[in-house]
Parts: C-alpha cells; sequence; structure tokens
C-alpha cells in the first residue's frame, strides 16, 4: 500500500503516534512535503501544542491549503481537529474550516487542562467499529469542540462536547488514540482500514 502520512509541522506527539502504528504492524512517513501527503493512503494530522503558532506553521509551508483539498482519508487528533474546526478561541485562531464548528475554552470554574481518562459515547461511523459504549480514552486539553452535526462521539467535563467529528473524508478526535490503550489503537486500526478498502 502507499505510505501512511504523519504530517510534521513541528507539534508534539508525533513520536509517539507513529510508535502505536509499528505495534499494529503499520510504517508510517513524517512529512511536511505537499506531493508526499496528497499521495499517501491515508493521513493522519496531529498536534500538542497552541492553535495560533502551530496554524502559522501550517500557513508558512502552505499546508493550511493543502489539508482541506486531501481527499484520502484524514485523521486529526487533539490539536489536529481542533485546527480543522472554523476558529478557536485559543489565539483567536482561525481554522481550516472542514468542520463547521467552534473550539471554545472551558469555563473559568473548570480546572484546565482537562488530563486523563474519560467515556465516549454516542459513537457513530467506521472509527468505532469494535469499540464500545462508555469505553475510556485519554485526554489533554484546555479547549473543546462544541457538539454540532458533524459530532460522531461525545464526552462530558463540566458539560458535552465533541469527542470526534467526521465530514466526507475527514475525521477528527480530542483523545489521544496512541496513548489510549487497545481501544485507542484499534481506532486507529479502524481508521487505516478505510484506506484499504478496494
Amino acid at each position: 500500500m502507499k505510505n501512511i502520512a504523519i504530517i510534521d509541522y513541528g507539534a508534539g506527539n508525533i513520536k509517539s503516534i507513529q510508535f502505536a502504528l509499528q505495534r499494529l504492524g503499520y510504517e508510517a512517513v513524517l512529512t511536511q512535503n505537499a506531493n508526499e501527503i496528497q499521495n499517501a493512503a491515508c493521513v493522519i494530522f496531529p498536534g500538542v501544542g497552541e492553535a495560533s503558532s502551530a496554524m502559522t506553521k501550517l500557513r508558512s509551508s502552505g499546508l493550511d491549503t493543502v489539508i482541506p483539498k486531501l481527499l484520502q482519508p484524514v485523521l486529526g487528533i487533539c490539536l489536529g481537529m481542533q485546527l480543522m474546526c472554523t476558529a478557536s478561541e485559543e489565539g483567536n485562531t482561525k481554522g481550516l474550516g472542514i468542520f463547521d464548528v467552534e473550539v471554545t475554552k472551558f469555563p473559568i470554574s473548570v480546572k484546565v487542562p482537562q488530563i486523563g481518562w474519560n467515556t465516549i459515547e454516542n459513537l457513530k461511523g467506521p472509527l468505532f467499529t469494535n469499540i464500545s459504549e462508555k469505553e475510556y480514552m485519554y485526554t489533554v486539553h484546555s479547549y473543546y469542540a462544541q457538539l454540532c452535526a458533524a459530532t460522531v462521539a461525545q464526552t462530558e467535563y463540566h458539560l458535552p462536547y465533541s469527542a470526534a467529528l467526521q465530514k466526507d473524508n475527514f475525521f477528527g478526535v480530542q483523545f489521544h488514540p496512541e496513548k489510549s490503550s487497545s481501544a485507542g489503537e484499534r481506532l486507529l486500526h479502524n481508521f487505516i482500514k478505510l484506506a484499504l478498502k478496494p
């Protein structure tokens, strides 16, 4: 099969995703090359960091125009998912506009970042094949995507919010599947299988 591309734009957690894929028997290339990304079987768009500086890096490399036009399965993880939304309150950042939802900071009454395991529910779509309702996934974040038409899984921390989003070939998860034990590995496997369909 073609390469699995992990977009390398200086955001954190990239190596841990690569290692998680290796445990599943897949090799992935870390790249910021537009041609490699466009020609990959599927694309993972990770991220740990701050939204406005991350978008600045994407714009400087031209990837802000490449990512929304991709035709293969694309998975945004944590900040990657948030950057795929319309906008984020973090740094008053305009996003890629793939998902028609805004990213908001948790209320000041809530301890942030939310760190640790949280259950996901109302699971829909192929990412969650053989993953149970109320499964635990690992999260680290201070901002969240509101519930919207693209929500395919939700969770709660003071209020309900989107744990996962999907629109066409684009998927996003707020949690870290690469750090979420067997359930997270199952989700990554489900995602890659989308690219293997004849």
